[in-house]
């Protein structure tokens, strides 16, 4: 199978709502600029039940072709081995049908494999190295200038310049024709394609579990990305505008981001045990780490999910917010792509079970 075009993604995900009673098929509300409505898919046994709930989401990023596939994939697996009654084998890395049962009856798994199929489909036929959604809004007719990075225009220090040191070499841009493609758009949740996001994560009022699926730098990262942890001040944060400035340094000396130790903790945990068990499928080592260590962000979706609970003024579920970078190129030959896919579904299976425990 090679790379997955946008109508073969949807035929997908479609397709499985159709054939699996335990798969719920999800029409996103927000159309895209190009007209295009998106799916997702719930997966669990006693659907009606609201049960907590994990959301993967992929594709938000137009040249990192190989997350829809390891998405698609993942589902599928899933459904196949529930309704057959059988375990998950990935190379060195198994499950059994038991732990397979216990996903669907425990968790409500949604998978959105496809955030941005405007962009995907401009580079798969026309730039192949396209990063962005394809709206021409702030373009001024400019092509170099069209579109907005998906994953810089959640609601996180959206205000950059007053939320970071001058120095902090935080990865995005107000400009629309900035060369890397990080720009940010107008204002947080301008486009469609994160608004669709924000209503699943709504819909799924349980929601404890989210990872966004990237690529790449064979890395599984937890919260937060603008600057680094601790766990000892809470009066370091991002709401506090007494730091701002201040934050996106490496020093850890002016500031670092306040998140509870147990949440620390456990998205740790969580994200070493998605890297053991995708080590297991062919021996590739992935490193769990600190979003920020990578390199400081803001607007990112996985940010912006876990303070979704700090800032809400109701009640509402705290999540565990990861990103995961596969691979070591945005579009590898397929031969090699169908391995990462294997890998980061084992990885994927695991971090559901590790969830439940």
């Amino acid at each position: 199978m090679p790379y997955l075009n946008v109508t073969e993604v949807e035929s997908g995900v479609t397709s499985l709502a159709a054939a699996f009673p335990t798969a719920d098929l999800i029409e996103l509300p927000e159309p895209t600029f190009e007209g295009r409505t998106c799916h997702a898919l719930r997966i669990s046994t006693h659907p009606t039940e609201p049960k907590p709930a994990v959301v993967l989401i992929g594709g938000a990023h137009a040249r990192e072709w190989g997350s829809c596939e390891i998405l698609v994939n993942f589902a599928a697996d899933l459904l196949h081995a529930h309704a057959g009654g059988t375990g998950l084998a990935y190379g060195g890395t198994s499950f059994t049908s038991a732990q397979v049962r216990t996903v669907l009856e425990e968790l409500d798994v949604v998978v959105f494999p496809l955030v941005n199929p405007d962009g995907r489909r401009y580079s798969q036929t026309v730039e192949a190295l396209w990063r962005r959604n394809r709206n021409p809004a702030q373009s001024g007719g400019n092509p170099a200038a069209v579109g907005v990075d998906l994953n810089r225009n959640y609601d996180h220090l959206f205000d950059y310049r007053t939320a970071f040191h001058p120095s902090a070499p935080v990865r995005v841009s107000d400009d629309p024709a900035n060369p890397d493609q990080v720009y940010q758009g107008p204002e947080p949740f301008s486009e469609p394609e994160p608004r669709n996001v924000r209503w699943l994560l709504d819909r799924f009022a349980r929601t404890r579990w989210f990872v966004d699926v990237h690529s790449y730098s064979q890395k599984m990262l937890y919260v937060w990305g603008d600057d680094q942890n601790q766990s000892v001040d809470p009066a370091k944060n991002f709401r506090n505008p007494l730091f701002d400035g201040k934050r996106g340094l490496k020093d850890g000396l002016v500031y670092a981001e306040f998140i509870e130790e147990g949440d620390a903790d456990d998205s740790a945990v969580l994200a070493e045990r998605f890297c053991e068990a995708l080590k297991g499928v062919r021996g590739k080592e992935y490193t769990p780490e600190q979003a920020f260590d990578l390199y400081p962000t803001c607007g990112t979706s996985d940010d912006y999910v876990y303070a979704r609970h700090i800032l809400s003024d109701r009640e509402e579920e705290k999540i565990l917010a990861f990103t995961v970078e596969w691979g070591t190129d945005f579009q590898p030959l397929w031969p090699e792509m169908k391995k990462i896919v294997l890998e980061v579904d084992a990885g994927l299976v695991q971090f559901c079970l590790t969830a439940l425990a």
